[in-house]
């Protein structure tokens, strides 16, 4: 009975997340709109990251989780730096952004080991944020359609070297309008 319930988790899960990954590249939704959705769908399903992960569907449900609190809330603080808003929103904001994104980087790593680091390729990107230039890198799970992650995260870089799927190489992004798209 409990599987039934997961794989449902996962399906409602996977549904929705390729859904609004096929609004954005149709261009009826913007990146913030993106966001903004994967959050409320997020808070809605109220259901906290796997501790362990035993599974392609929960390693990656532990990823976007994470992935989708960091990125709304330091668009949060971005947003409070430019409306003048009072420094100590702008800081609380962008501190929930950085430890969510510090989490993203273990979830990634927990379900990169589960997967034994196979078919995976990892490689920085071309990026026209400054801020982001020759840090920002991507990490493909070639057996999985949109399992595609992003890092900076200098000791995760260091382990997939060491794994051997880091190409020393520049690449456009495989979403990169996505990436270079402002929020």
């Amino acid at each position: 009975m409990a599987y039934c319930e997961k794989e449902s988790l996962f399906d409602t899960f996977f549904s929705h997340r390729n859904s609004l990954i096929i609004q954005y590249k149709n261009g009826d939704i913007s990146k913030r709109e993106f966001l903004e959705g994967n959050f409320d769908f997020v808070e809605q399903m109220n259901v906290k990251p796997f501790s362990r992960i035993d599974s392609y569907e929960k390693g990656m449900y532990n990823y976007q989780y994470y992935n989708v609190l960091a990125k709304y809330y330091t668009m949060l603080a971005k947003d409070m730096k430019r409306q003048g808003q009072h420094d100590k929103y702008y800081i609380y904001y962008l501190n929930e952004g950085n430890y969510y994104y510090g989490e993203k980087d273990r979830a990634t790593l927990q379900l990169l080991k589960f997967l034994n680091f196979k078919n995976i390729e990892a490689y920085f990107i071309k990026v026209e944020s400054k801020f982001l230039k020759n840090k920002l890198y991507e990490i493909v799970l070639k057996d999985y359609e949109y399992a595609i992650f992003h890092s900076k995260s200098l000791w995760l870089l260091k382990i997939l070297r060491e794994e051997g799927v880091f190409v020393e190489k520049k690449r456009v992004s495989l979403i990169d309008e996505y990436i270079n798209e402002t929020y």
